[in-house]
């Protein structure tokens, strides 16, 4: 039930801004099944992707049926906590029922995290590099935002430096963390299955992400290529990173449209495309995301 509590949200936002989604769910009338069905197949694979990835930062071999119902299940579990908090719960406590020991099972989900983020900047920067006019990154950010920005950083990580140097306890407490961490991605590398699903899921997760959203592009007509509609997705997704909301609700959405419009669509099929591809990946599946998560607490597999 507790799932369910971002559709409280989205109707409060819905209802504040109805002129504009109107005009965006007038747009939806007109889409091309194929290219959303398409989109909800990319989805799909999504999870897939994740269950690869997951697998690939662990040395054990984890049950596949298991493993590929808690991605599911753990989507339903990210919009109750912000940045991924709620799918790595989810993954933790699959992995210590599979028997994977807390301190090896954290550094497999910091290897997933790292990798997931290194495949996704990556190419973001590749995409650019083969499309450069695809997208003004400018636009993405009101004026005057990236001022503060580079000092909030520093002081954050002066912050960090400062506590690790003056607390003994969280010192040693993340030394401990590092080697551990280190042995593991020492361990997976030295097999090369591990690795490949390592990275090659890390760079598929996106990439699939990224091609759900350019087919219900292409389904509502959206007049920006394929390619510069990744790129669109991609800056987007590195740039909400920072906002703490669960699920990315509200700020998702906002970057996306800002990114296809800077990318060169209409608002009005920018917005029809992002509520369509939103609905897709993240409201249909939500419910029986929940009931999923339900069921492997009362299995006792998570």
């Amino acid at each position: 039930m507790l799932c369910l509590l971002p559709l409280v949200l989205v109707g409060i936002v819905a209802v504040r801004h109805w002129s504009v989604l109107a005009e965006g769910f007038g747009h939806l009338r007109t889409a091309q099944w194929p290219w959303l069905l398409a989109a909800a197949g990319a989805t799909c694979l999504t999870w897939v992707a994740a269950a690869v990835t997951r697998q690939g930062a662990v040395v054990e071999r984890l049950p596949r049926l298991r493993l590929l119902a808690t991605q599911f299940a753990a989507g339903a579990a990210n919009h109750l906590l912000p940045t991924g908090l709620g799918a790595s719960a989810v993954n933790l406590r699959f992995m210590a029922v599979c028997g994977v020991p807390l301190a090896r099972s954290s550094a497999a989900l910091a290897l997933y995290l790292l990798a997931e983020g290194i495949a996704r900047v990556g190419l973001l920067a590749a995409l650019l590099l083969a499309f450069p006019g695809a997208l003004r990154l400018g636009a993405l950010l009101p004026e005057g935002a990236l001022g503060p920005l580079p000092a909030v950083l520093a002081g954050a990580a002066l912050l960090a430096a400062a506590a690790l140097l003056l607390v003994r306890r969280l010192r040693s407490a993340v030394c401990s963390f590092l080697r551990t961490a280190l042995g593991e991605a020492r361990s997976v590398h030295t097999r090369p299955a591990r690795a490949l699903a390592l990275w090659g899921g890390s760079l598929a997760f996106p990439a699939l992400q990224a091609a759900g959203l350019a087919a219900v592009g292409q389904a509502l007509g959206l007049p920006v290529p394929p390619a510069h509609m990744a790129v669109a997705y991609l800056a987007a997704t590195v740039a909400v990173a920072l906002v703490p909301t669960p699920g990315g609700i509200g700020s998702v959405e906002a970057a996306l449209i800002v990114a296809l419009v800077a990318a060169g669509g209409p608002a009005a099929v920018a917005t029809a495309v992002v509520l369509a591809y939103r609905i897709i990946t993240v409201w249909l599946p939500l419910l029986p995301g929940a009931l999923t998560l339900g069921a492997l607490v009362r299995l006792k597999v998570i």
